[in-house]
């Protein structure tokens, strides 16, 4: 069957089979920033955003987003431009191994869309569906505050 998706901004058709999750497919079309952890939607590895709000990519089946609009991590970034959250998480040494990091921001920035102004409690409220290994989310907590502090003064101007 073909599908039809906005992927990071671009109209794109896919072939899938009728059991295809939405993250086999973004994978096989070469968004390799979706990564596959545990295939059972604890891990958050695997976050995109679709119709505007974070999703295990992995528990929804492809033909159920036929006609909605995916942002993955691929997509954050404009013009060569690292999204605040991005250069957030870098400056702040919150990327350690790397394979969270996506899903970590792709949950962020749907908490910072529809919550601009998240104190500690919200935010790990937020990412409590990301688990990362390598860190006690403290280098993340500070990654968030500082790009809600960037995406407000943005904002404001």
């Amino acid at each position: 069957m073909k599908i039809s998706l906005t992927v990071n901004g671009a109209q794109r058709a896919f072939d899938v089979h009728p059991g295809d999750t939405l993250l086999e497919v973004l994978r096989r079309e070469g968004y390799k920033g979706v990564k596959k952890g545990c295939g059972a939607g604890d891990c958050g590895a695997c976050a995109v955003l679709l119709d505007g709000r974070a999703v295990n990519s992995c528990l929804v089946l492809a033909g159920k987003a036929d006609g909605s609009e995916v942002l993955t991590i691929e997509g954050l970034s404009k013009d060569g431009a690292l999204h605040p959250l991005q250069e957030a998480f870098l400056d702040e040494g919150a990327v350690q191994c790397g394979y969270c990091t996506p899903g970590m921001i792709i949950a962020s920035l749907d908490l910072l869309t529809h919550h601009p102004d998240p104190n500690e409690e919200e935010i790990r409220e937020g990412i409590a569906g990301n688990l990362c290994r390598c860190t006690g989310y403290t280098k993340e907590l500070r990654a968030i505050q500082a790009a809600a502090e960037k995406m407000r003064e943005a904002r404001h101007g």
